[in-house]
């Protein structure tokens, strides 16, 4: 699909200075980068701009500091990304401000800086005028390539956009690409799989999904609210009782579009160590809970998803960070990557869990903002997005 978005292929770069928004959002431990997937997603931009001879300055928040604190700061992850470039990056000490102007002024072609975490600074958040103007002085053009942060309207996310041109980076654009897609033309059956603790986070998603899709495959915690609401008893599982209406009425509304677990894994306590048997979905006792989908719904799901043409999953279908409960998901995971579907994973729990599978590289698109492609999915503009000029 082509994104209606300008990218950083239609503008001259060429010894001017970009400001590039990365999602470098990463886990360091003892100063180390512990996970560098989000730093691998962002070299096709870096290395195209360097490449064209630019000067590229990356901007990025790291955690939720609330003030300038030494375990948020991006020094480690611009030592992390001088190995995985292959070339010195300069870590500078803060984002805006003299430091940073001098940093700048001495860049020659083709040089990489890592500015501090924008996050040091409130307004960031308040997607202060005056901090993005500020933002906006380092630079000649502005690339967006935070997939991850663009459902957020902050200083570096949205703000700068109108002081600078403002395009896509290569990751955004992939991003907008696949999922876009999915929703606009996909080709079918078009099977989405949601799952996770709570009906309620995914309520806009199920509904901007039903009538697209041919098929929605529920599991995970949410899964036991949508049981409740036809009044099966599910013991001590989790469920929102507030949302048994809405889940009702979606079950009226997707009719035979909807799947939902008819056997399910139950433990008598929520613990690793947990005792755990395979029961019918309307046979769990009273004092146990539900923490996968069974065997027979696993076959269910894989049936429906042997014939797709594109698969959308947000979401574990189970409680997978537990070994003894994480088949579900990780079999359904297993599936997908046999598939000749288009298939795209939603971020967050979702991509985790493909990980931890082993079948990462066997998935068309793996999305690297949980949140931000929930509300793709949900159909809601993000405003990092709509920012951005159109071709």
């Amino acid at each position: 699909m082509t994104v209606n978005k300008k990218t950083v292929r239609d503008i001259d770069v060429k010894h001017k200075r970009i400001l590039v928004r990365v999602d470098f959002n990463v886990p360091i431990d003892n100063g180390q980068v512990t996970d560098d997937t989000r730093l691998v997603a962002s070299l096709p931009t870096i290395r195209y701009l360097v490449e064209q001879g630019a000067k590229v300055i990356l901007a990025s928040h790291l955690g939720r500091p609330k003030g300038k604190y030494q375990k948020y700061s991006m020094r480690s992850v611009a030592a992390r990304l001088t190995q995985l470039l292959g070339k010195p990056v300069t870590f500078v000490g803060d984002c805006v401000g003299e430091e940073v102007e001098r940093a700048v002024a001495a860049m020659r072609a083709g040089d990489v800086i890592v500015l501090e975490n924008v996050r040091f600074y409130a307004e960031e958040e308040k997607n202060d005028p005056a901090f993005a103007k500020k933002l906006a002085a380092l630079a000649d053009v502005y690339v967006n390539d935070a997939f991850g942060s663009a459902h957020r309207a902050h200083a570096s996310t949205e703000g700068v956009a109108r002081y600078l041109a403002a395009v896509a980076g290569f990751l955004m654009e992939k991003e907008l690409s696949y999922l876009g897609q999915a929703l606009a033309d996909p080709a079918h059956p078009f099977v989405a799989i949601l799952g996770g603790a709570k009906v309620g986070d995914k309520i806009k998603v199920i509904e901007n999904l039903l009538p697209k899709v041919d098929a929605l495959l529920i599991g995970g915690g949410m899964a036991n609210t949508f049981l409740a609401a036809q009044d099966i008893a599910i013991g001590q599982s989790l469920v929102e009782s507030d949302k048994l209406e809405i889940a009702k009425g979606l079950i009226e509304k997707g009719g035979a579009k909807i799947a939902l677990p008819v056997d399910v894994v139950i433990a008598d306590k929520f613990a690793a160590d947990a005792q755990s048997r395979v029961v019918p979905v309307d046979e769990v006792p009273g004092d146990w809970r539900i923490l996968d989908i069974g065997p027979k719904t696993i076959d269910a799901f894989e049936e429906i998803l042997t014939s797709a043409k594109t698969v959308v999953w947000n979401g574990p279908l189970g409680v997978f960070e537990m070994p003894a409960f994480a088949r579900g998901t990780v079999e359904i995971a297993k599936r997908l990557a046999k598939s000749q579907a288009t298939t795209i994973i939603g971020g967050g729990d979702s991509a985790a869990a493909v990980e931890q599978a082993g079948v990462a590289a066997q998935i068309t698109h793996i999305s690297t903002g949980g949140g931000a492609s929930l509300e793709f999915l949900e159909g809601r503009v993000l405003p990092g997005v709509a920012a951005l000029q159109d071709r």
